[in-house]
């Protein structure tokens, strides 16, 4: 494990690994104490926002886990750059893009590196916080039950170009669905989060409250400009990453 704090200011703290589960390798950047937390970037990768929101996990009182699925960690946000991840992501196999009712490969490395944290831990369990493309993959991820804080920040795979269903699609295969609204009728609550506004979410917010029904909490916040989408990074609502937070707190603290 290494720290590169020397190599880019933006990680200062975070130390980095690699970790290798189901067919994938990837580097994992990691830091702070206590119950287990997976954040999980959006495009394009783990830039300075993402890394701030993550620290204020951190610094709640959790040890969090920022794996690198694309980009280049601790990048700025640009138009190209955004453009360049956007390809790696819609060519990757890790990721199921385009079609329906299916669950990406990617989550099974993601599981399994959540069970590994909950496994050295301890505690009641994990939480996980997905973003744009990853925002759906808490949800998945609810297929082990030591996955008890899931948090969806704009979900939005599949994309919706092409056809209308798309943008209601939770990425989900049919199994995966069933033990999802299984566990979400034992007691698992769903945090939700995305601007009104946000086209890229398409109807994934009505899919999710069929799904889960009372379990699923919805945070929509009002868009005010066009553009708006990042609810924790870029576009950040303090309100909604203190809201975050405190779900942590409450799903995650010892005894919950």
């Amino acid at each position: 494990m290494t720290n590169d704090a020397a190599v880019d200011p933006v990680l200062a703290g975070w130390e980095r690994s690699s970790f290798t589960a189901a067919g994938y390798t990837r580097d994992v950047y990691r830091r702070g104490t206590g119950p287990g937390v997976v954040v999980v970037h959006e495009i394009p990768g783990i830039t300075p926002k993402v890394t701030q929101f993550a620290n204020d996990v951190v610094d709640a009182g959790f040890t969090v886990l920022m794996p690198s699925l694309v980009g280049t960690p601790g990048r700025e946000v640009s138009n190209g750059y955004l453009a360049q991840s956007m390809v790696k992501v819609c060519i990757s196999r890790e990721f199921t893009h385009w079609a329906l009712n299916q669950t990406s490969p990617i989550i099974g490395w993601l599981r399994a590196l959540a069970r590994n944290l909950h496994q050295e831990v301890g505690g009641p369990g994990v939480g996980a916080v997905g973003m744009c493309f990853s925002g759906g993959f808490a949800l998945a991820m609810m297929v082990d039950d030591f996955l008890v804080a899931p948090v969806l920040s704009q979900p939005s795979l599949p994309f919706a170009a092409g056809k209308k269903e798309r943008g209601a699609d939770l990425n989900l295969s049919p199994d995966d669905a069933l033990v999802v609204a299984r566990r979400a009728s034992e007691g698992c609550q769903v945090l939700g989060l995305r601007f009104t506004g946000d086209k890229l979410v398409g109807d994934r917010f009505q899919s999710l409250q069929h799904l889960l029904g009372d379990a699923f909490i919805a945070v929509e916040l009002p868009s005010q400009t066009p553009r708006d989408h990042s609810v924790l990074t870029e576009q950040r609502d303090e309100a909604s990453v203190q809201r975050v937070l405190q779900f942590f707190r409450d799903k995650l603290a010892s005894g919950a």
